[in-house]
């Protein structure tokens, strides 16, 4: 299923020209693909691609462009302004719904892990994984159930189950998600226990080291 969205040819011009563009509401964008006879400027709704990020970032788009008519595209590229992050300019890709594209698929975690309710902190190190498949099986999100994670376990890239036809490319032995055990609080008695057991170390340390100079 395709998205459509409607684009403006535009003009490339000056950099105050794309300044009064944006000021309109507008986004600068450029559409590339091997059924373009040349590389497309366009101009974009900001409100519709603002809206199009935060649900469907991976969506494929229906855009009659310009000289070329309808075409699938993706967006390949969001440029935006470092401090107020508002959008700066778009590049996208006429693709071919018969051949395969790699993209980056959001993680949605389902459920409360068992460790968690055993006083345990959830922690995900990986938001989105690397996918390849046609542009028309591309997923919303790749779903993960963490209600079976207890303490001091965790789930790896390998773990998850893509839908049919969709192939993970993420490396499969990265941790996904882990249940982290909650950190003892010391009595004063094991903090000093503590204390003396590593002012030794380092002393065996020092002597460890002094024996491999004498020996050297």
């Amino acid at each position: 299923m395709s998205i459509p969205m409607n684009v403006e040819q535009r003009t490339i011009g000056t950099k105050g020209a794309l300044r009064q563009l944006r000021e309109s509401g507008k986004v600068p964008g450029v559409v590339y693909g091997k059924q373009l006879a040349a590389p497309a400027a366009v101009a974009l709704e900001e409100k519709q691609v603002l809206a199009l990020l935060r649900s469907h970032p991976n969506a494929v788009l229906d855009l009659d462009i310009p000289g070329a008519g309808k075409q699938p595209v993706m967006i390949s590229e969001v440029q935006r302004e470092p401090l107020s992050r508002r959008l700066l300019h778009i590049d996208m890709r006429q693709i071919n719904m018969n051949e395969e594209v790699r993209t980056q698929v959001r993680i949605d975690f389902v459920g409360e892990a068992n460790g968690v309710g055993q006083g345990g902190i959830l922690q995900v190190l990986l938001h989105e994984l690397e996918v390849e498949c046609l542009p028309g099986s591309i997923p919303e999100a790749l779903e993960i159930n963490v209600a079976d994670l207890e303490l001091g376990h965790s789930l790896l890239v390998r773990d998850v189950r893509p839908p049919s036809g969709v192939k993970v490319l993420s490396d499969p032995e990265q941790v996904v998600v882990t249940v982290l055990a909650p950190q003892k609080e010391l009595t004063e008695e094991e903090a000093e226990a503590a204390e003396v057991e590593r002012v030794e170390a380092e002393s065996r340390s020092e002597e460890a080291q002094m024996h491999e100079v004498d020996f050297a």
